[in-house]
Order: structure tokens, then sequence, then C-alpha cells
């Protein structure tokens, strides 16, 4: 059975975020994820796991400016030494909350910006992310995510081109967050695309779709896939990355079944 992670940015979020924590011990997760930690003392969010007996599973290197719209600056060329600087705030986060995986969001595509240099940028980026959290054993995750409904102009919006920049990044330490839901709105073939790559794919992600709601509220299987992540031992976690449709305790039917 995977394990699953209670993202605390989508999940109980009729609380504020530092009480998030034991409801989601006290549901059954193990494990928990959010988009940014940055608003809160990094003691305080390692006080808030503690108490809850809760593993930091992932969270995101800063996005630059959320509230005005960016999504992140890996590709966004004369912005490397900012990119660096978060690269330096989630080394630190990492380290104090005991979190083995970070996500790296490529950014919004910019105009009249040739795709060559793009790629270049963020190429250079990532190694660079990698090769000063390998120092501290933190393992750098990209995550393809939907530009057609979730995410417009979101640069890395391909599945293949996500394992093809895991090649061109060439470290061992950086690997593909699939997120499922992004997956079968971009390409669909989901069980054969795990299949091909379980051994690129550092961490998953699911909502059903449409709506990103909890699974079986959609058309994605998520029974078979769940056995055959099983099957391909797919050992990591499991990020429930979605929006409960009617809250989020009564929409946990399809967990408390895998437990």
């Amino acid at each position: 059975m995977p394990k699953f992670a209670a993202n605390l940015s989508f999940l109980f979020t009729d609380v504020p975020f530092p009480e998030r924590f034991k409801r989601a011990a006290a549901t059954g997760f193990k494990g928990v994820e959010y988009l940014f930690p940055y608003d809160y003392a990094a003691h305080d969010v390692a006080d808030w796991l503690r108490a809850a007996d809760l593993e930091q599973i992932l969270f995101n290197l800063s996005a630059g400016n959320w509230e005005a719209g960016e999504r992140g600056l890996a590709c966004l060329p004369h912005r490397q030494g900012e990119f660096a600087e978060t690269v330096e705030q989630a080394l630190n986060y990492a380290v104090l909350l005991d979190c083995e995986r970070l996500h790296c969001l490529s950014g919004i595509r910019p105009p009249g910006v040739s795709e060559t240099l793009l790629e270049e940028t963020y190429i250079a980026n990532l190694r660079h992310a990698a090769d000063r959290l390998a120092t501290v054993g933190v393992t750098v995750m990209i995550e393809p995510i939907n530009s057609r409904i979730d995410m417009p102009g979101y640069w890395l919006d391909d599945v293949a081109k996500g394992f093809r920049l895991l090649q061109a990044v060439d470290r061992s330490n950086v690997k593909l967050q699939y997120d499922i839901y992004h997956a079968q709105i971009i390409a669909g073939d989901l069980a054969r695309t795990l299949e091909a790559n379980i051994d690129l794919i550092g961490h998953i992600q699911i909502a059903d779709n449409p709506g990103r709601h909890e699974p079986g509220t959609g058309e994605i299987n998520y029974p078979f896939l769940f056995d055959l992540l099983d099957r391909l031992g797919y050992d990591g976690w499991v990020g429930c990355e979605y929006k409960p449709k009617a809250g989020t305790e009564v929409g946990l039917g399809w967990f408390n079944e895998k437990r």
C-alpha cells in the first residue's frame, strides 16, 4: 500500500495552518507536504511536526511573488541570483524540518525570450540547486504542471519534456514529481508512463479529474493505479494535493479503505 501524505495547503483548510498538523495525524496520515513554509519560522513548523508525530515529506522552493502571479524562477533569465537565494532559504528550512525532497517550480514562460535561453537557464539553475542541496541529502523535484487549466503559461507543462530535462540536468538527486492529476490532463497514458519511468520518479501526487477533488470523484481509476504502484515496488510517498469536494474528513473514505 502506498504511503500517503496530506497536503496541508489543500486539506484541513477550515482551520489555521498550525492546527492542520494535528488534524492530519488524527485522521491517520503519517506525513505532510504543502506549498510553502516561509511565512512561519522553521523552528515553529518543526515543533508542529513533532507535536503531531508527522514526517515532513515535501515543500516548494520559493516561487517568487506568488500573489503577483509568479510561479517559480528556475527558467527565468537574469534572475539567477534571486533563484540562488531561494535555494539557500529552502535548504535552511529542509535541514530544520528534516525534509528530503524539495520541489522547484519552473516559472511562467516570459514573452520575447527564446526557448533555447529558457532551457539553458533552467538546466543551469537546476544543476546549481541539485549540487547545493546534495550537501544536506535533499533531492530536487521537477513537476510537469498543466498549462491548459490550472497554470496558464507554465513553462514545464509536458511530461515527456520533464523526463528529457532530467537527462539534460544529469544529477542523481533530481527526480520527476509525477502529479497524476496534471499528467492526466497533459497526456494521459498514466499506467504505461509509471511502468516505463518509475525509477525516475521521486514523488507522486494525486487528485481526480475533472474538478481536482479526492480520488473516486472523477475519471481516474485510482484503485488500479495504487495497486500498480505496489506491483512496481514504489516505496516513496503519495501526496494528497486535492480540493475536498465536501470537507476533508467527509472525503477520506478512499483513504480509510487503503489503510
